[in-house]
Order: structure tokens, then sequence, then C-alpha cells
């Protein structure tokens, strides 16, 4: 899989960057291929807590894409993920500009297996994680959700 360029990124990514939440985050997303996936974000007042640093809903949202686009960029068919477990230690407070860079650990035909580290603006490392992501095909998933209706 090619490293992703902004203009590459609406088809490829559509499900990660093209979520109205992650709009209004400002969640951007710098490369995805078989190295892994790499997303950041430039912190504003209201992603901050009451102590003027990145609330950690903010840094977890963060991690999560970050995992999900590596899983993503793992898969040679393409298809989306969703989100089944997140474990995340926070080690430190976040400002500036903050990057996380994940990596898929190991995928199966319906699983991946992600690790992720978050750095801010000065280069600390203020989160560690990992997920499991199942991967979906799109019209499976809608048919899902529409019998769910």
């Amino acid at each position: 899989m090619k490293t992703m360029t902004d203009a590459d990124l609406g088809h490829e990514l559509e499900l990660e960057l093209e979520a109205p939440f992650l709009k209004l985050l400002g969640v951007r997303c710098t490369q995805a291929d078989i190295n892994g996936g790499y997303v950041n974000l430039e912190l504003r007042p209201e992603h901050q807590n009451a102590w003027q640093v990145a609330h950690g809903g903010v840094l977890l949202t963060l991690m999560d894409v970050g995992m999900a686009v590596a899983a993503r960029a793992a898969d040679p068919a393409g298809r989306g993920v969703l989100t089944l477990e997140l474990k995340n230690q926070f080690l430190h407070t976040a400002k500036g500009t903050i990057r996380v860079s994940a990596q898929t650990v190991h995928h199966s035909a319906s699983l991946a297996f992600v690790e992720a580290k978050l750095w801010d603006n000065d280069d600390r490392l203020c989160c560690m994680g990992t997920a499991t992501f199942k991967y979906f095909n799109k019209a499976a998933l809608e048919r899902s959700f529409k019998k769910d209706r």
C-alpha cells in the first residue's frame, strides 16, 4: 500500500476522515501505509480541559483514529474497521500539536491488533495504547443496520 497524500485521503480513508466528529476536531491523517497510520491534531482552546492541556477524551479519540487508520492500511482488501477494544495509558499532559504513530502488530481475516504512541509538541510521550478492530465490508454493515431498524 502506498503512502497517502492529502489528495488521496478522501477516498481511501473516507470512514476515518469524513466523520463529522473528526472534522469538528480537526484531525488530519499524514500517512497510511503498510508501515502504519499517522494522524495529528493542532490543539485549540476547545480541546482543552480546565488546566489548559489536552482533554483525555481528545487524546483517546486521536489514539483510536490513528490505530484504525493503521488497521485499515494493513488490510489488502481495503475493508473498514470497527473498534472492539481500546486500552490507553495516559503518561503525561499534552500541549500544542499532538501526533499519533500506530502500527498493526498482527491481523487475521477478521481482526487487527494495533499499538500506538502519542507525542506532544515537545516530543514528550503522552499516551500509549492498544486496540483490537474487526474488519467489515461496508455493504454488509449497511444491510445489518437496516435489519436492526
